[in-house]
């Protein structure tokens, strides 16, 4: 799980305007916090299929809200994809 003060990080960093917690750009990046998180704790437990289902799920999730972002504003996809270090689909 991802702690509070991490949340609030990623918030500040990602937020459109001041009390901003719902933007698509701030989803996109808790979402890659928790995906990095999972992806370490599946490398020790190889077995944990339950919480397999569950990154495969975040992963479909995030993979949307870019597809949205990349559709309405693409400055905006560019610079977040960059930020997070994501690779870019063509």
């Amino acid at each position: 799980m991802i702690t509070k003060e991490e949340k609030a990080k990623v918030i500040e960093d990602f937020q459109v305007h001041e009390g901003d917690t719902g933007s698509t750009e701030v989803q996109i990046a808790i979402l890659t916090k928790r995906i990095l998180q999972l992806t370490d704790h599946l490398r020790i437990n190889k077995h944990d299929e339950s919480s397999r289902r569950g990154l495969l799920k975040m992963v479909g999730r995030r993979r949307r809200l870019l597809a949205y972002l990349r559709r309405k504003d693409y400055q905006k996809f560019v610079a977040v994809a960059e930020k997070l270090n994501l690779r870019q689909q063509k």
